[in-house]
């Protein structure tokens, strides 16, 4: 790594009062790997996505809360912050915690693909890993660009042992602690 490629663009507390006065102008943040990122605003179709996620987690873990664009605090090197589009976490993890909570009791993240530049990067490369580091159990990313849905798990040293992958249409089974099992045949109702 070069000089500039392991240096943080900024400290996490210049972060977060950027991203407060971001938000302010509806603009959504994130800072994973040290590097400052525009997130999309989600359209129809990723948010019916979400909302279907949800569905599942409280008829099959009603113990557990997707709790939707939830701030996290990622990565232990470079002190990311990140919005996954859900943060799958027991009821009142996030109780007196502000907008950049510890991840500490998340189970899974969930994140949607978006049709940007910057997906393939962000939501396939960076948060994968910046996940993994936090030691998050599972994520979960739905590809919309591949109509794939792709299961990380047993995260290890900065990176997931497993990843299952499967063609919308297919059932896929959400490891422990997660224990949820979708079937994914309504998400080809919402792709382009």
């Amino acid at each position: 790594m070069t000089v500039t490629e392991d240096r943080p663009q900024m400290l996490a507390e210049e972060f977060e009062r950027i991203a407060a006065a971001a938000e302010r102008e509806g603009v959504r943040l994130e800072f994973v790997h040290g590097k400052l990122g525009v997130k999309a605003v989600p359209d129809g179709d990723h948010d019916e996505i979400i909302r279907w996620v949800m569905e599942h987690c409280m008829q099959q873990r009603s113990d557990l809360w997707l709790y939707p664009e939830r701030g996290l605090k990622v990565e232990t090197y470079r002190r990311g912050h990140a919005k996954p589009d859900g943060a799958l976490a027991p009821k009142g993890s996030f109780a007196g915690q502000g907008e950049w909570a510890v991840a500490d009791q998340v189970v899974m993240v969930v994140e949607v693909t978006s049709y940007d530049t910057d997906t393939d990067k962000r939501d396939r490369e960076d948060k994968p890993r910046a996940y993994a580091e936090t030691g998050i159990p599972v994520y979960l990313l739905i590809d919309r660009d591949s109509c794939e849905t792709l299961v990380y798990s047993e995260p290890d040293d900065g990176s997931y042992g497993n990843i299952a992958r499967r063609s919308f249409g297919k059932t896929i089974a959400l490891p422990a602690p997660v224990g949820i099992t979708l079937d994914t045949e309504p998400l080809k109702d919402w792709v382009r």
